[in-house]
């Protein structure tokens, strides 16, 4: 049974499941969308990335969560809140990664307002942040327009390369 975790006007975040693997495999073995990310995954890298949220979601009960269209009921991409530590200090980082059929139509921020809705009014919390390379115009364009500023950057090594980020920190009370 499927368990759906928060519901937006157009789609439902569900947790990942194993028979997501070929949706997920679209998604993250796509050069385009995985642009930022500077490479794909293996069918391997798939496996374990399921296995990660499935971990996550026992450890925090947040992670990444399958967006499902409620109209067609297909797999609309992923999108996550979940703990991050980032230069030792503690955050919570919303994320998001879309097939390409569902870009520039308002999907991420419509998962991102979501995430930080839950974030503020479920968990109480201050802030949530965005972790974005600098040249995903994009996700900035996302955070920016749920009024998230960039409060900071930092380095995250990733497949033995180096990758700058730059940190938008959005505030309790955001208001779009």
């Amino acid at each position: 049974m499927e368990k759906i975790f928060l519901e937006t006007e157009r789609l439902y975040l569900r947790e990942i499941t194993c028979s997501d693997f070929d949706d997920l495999k679209d998604m993250l073995q796509d050069r385009e969308v995985m642009y930022a990310w500077e490479y794909t995954f293996s069918d391997a890298e798939v496996s374990e990335w399921i296995d990660k949220n499935l971990a996550r979601y026992k450890t925090s009960g947040l992670g990444y969560f399958i967006a499902v269209d409620k109209i067609t009921g297909r797999v609309a991409g992923q999108a996550a809140l979940m703990p991050d530590i980032i230069n030792n200090n503690r955050f919570y980082e919303i994320g998001y990664i879309l097939k390409k059929q569902y870009w520039h139509k308002g999907y991420a921020a419509e998962c991102a307002r979501a995430l930080a809705e839950y974030a503020f009014n479920e968990l109480n919390l201050d802030k949530v942040i965005f972790e974005i390379r600098p040249e995903n115009m994009p996700s900035r364009r996302v955070a920016e327009k749920l009024g998230a500023k960039i409060e900071g950057e930092f380095i995250k090594r990733v497949k033995d390369k180096d990758m700058r980020h730059l940190i938008y920190g959005l505030s309790n009370g955001f208001c779009v």
